[in-house]
């Protein structure tokens, strides 16, 4: 029984050794390999260009209290030449008084009103499809009507991809802060998505950018039939379409401040979960290579950390291992951390190693409960 009994426990103490070798060793290719671009990315081309003209579409749905607090903060941009489609898709609410006040101040301001139709679907992709149609321009910048641009260049530092050959520009949209643990998840969810499709676009392997913050040329929507391939889903006009139109067209990122453009989070956790299950109906979409590359770093992460606490429970060389895991966190912190501080973060940077292994918990859970909630509804 007793040399049953050390066997049982060399056999699990020979696993879990394998298996915290190996989940660091798949966090570390993660680290230096996908995220170090990030951490250390600096925009290739600082000079000035000439302004392009611009085409800035939003499609809106019962916004109006969203147009009269935000649209004015898009319409005042300090850049030469560009217009503002807003396409009113069947609202009910005041948005048509909203829209109709400012474009007498805002001769740039073109409204278009969509109404009654029987090809109308769920989520923005007819509408935005609509405003493109309507745009006079060729190069295109998207957001919505619930987001204000953190500056009046927010319209000049999008538009520095496009100067530069870019045919896809992906942005960044933080939440704007406000007490509770509820917003302070849902800041560190956006920021570590952010963290992650700009990681991986860097890393020629683009899956996503977020439509309240996203530019590309006619040239590069047309080039796919648009929305064609996905029309029948509601969601993925900022992922599905970006993954597909990355392949024919160059793409590249922004992360200037000036250049974000933010909102407010969701105010209560059913309407968040709401909002993220709606995200995950195009994740069944993404191609395997894609799936694989973002399902392993969560699962390692848990993993590796399981592991290590396995080991130092059934171990004897405690030493080894609590210097093993220090090192792989710090490397973490200063890594990922960095690549934090770049989408202006600070304090998520601050206590990373926390929010890091809290965050890798809760994510599958609200994936799981989630599922359960999906609605398709815009």
């Amino acid at each position: 029984m007793i040399e049953l009994n050390q066997f049982l426990n060399n056999g699990l103490f020979i696993g879990c050794l394998v298996l915290f070798y190996l989940t660091i060793s798949v966090q570390l290719y993660y680290i230096f390999f996908i995220f170090r671009k990030l951490a250390f990315y600096r925009p290739n081309d600082k000079t000035e260009h000439e302004e392009i003209p611009l085409s800035i579409i939003i499609a809106s749905r019962n916004d109006g209290k969203a147009l009269e607090e935000n649209l004015e903060s898009v319409l005042n941009q300090s850049y030469s030449t560009f217009e503002v489609i807003v396409v009113n898709n069947n609202s009910v609410d005041h948005s048509k008084q909203v829209l109709s006040e400012l474009e007498k101040k805002h001769p740039h301001l073109k409204i278009v009103e969509f109404n009654n139709s029987r090809h109308i679907r769920p989520g923005k992709k007819l509408p935005i499809t609509i405003g493109i149609k309507a745009a006079k321009n060729e190069h295109l910048i998207l957001t919505d009507a619930d987001c204000r641009p953190a500056s009046l260049l927010w319209l000049k530092k999008m538009a520095q991809g496009f100067s530069n050959k870019e045919e896809v520009i992906l942005g960044y949209g933080p939440y704007y802060k406000a007490n509770g643990l509820l917003n302070r998840i849902i800041r560190f969810d956006t920021a570590w998505i952010g963290v992650n499709y700009l990681s991986f676009a860097l890393n020629k392997i683009p899956y996503m950018g977020v439509g309240r913050n996203l530019a590309y040329t006619k040239e590069a929507y047309h080039s796919v039939d648009g929305f064609k391939s996905h029309y029948s889903l509601a969601s993925g006009d900022d992922d599905l379409f970006v993954q597909e139109v990355s392949k024919k067209s160059p793409l590249g990122i922004q992360i200037d401040t000036d250049s974000f453009c933010y909102s407010s989070t969701k105010k209560t956790w059913p309407a968040w979960i709401k909002q993220k299950s709606r995200h995950y109906t195009t994740s069944s979409k993404y191609g395997f290579i894609k799936k694989l590359l973002l399902a392993i770093y969560p699962i390692s992460l848990i993993l590796a950390w399981f592991s290590f606490v396995s080991l130092v429970i059934v171990g004897d060389s405690l030493f080894i291992f609590i210097t093993i895991m220090s090192m792989f966190c710090l490397i973490k912190w200063w890594i990922q951390g960095r690549c934090l501080l770049k989408l202006n973060e600070r304090k998520f940077a601050l206590l990373f190693p926390f929010w890091d292994i809290f965050y890798a918990v809760l994510s599958p859970l609200i994936f799981l409960f989630g599922k359960t909630k999906r609605n398709n509804n815009w």
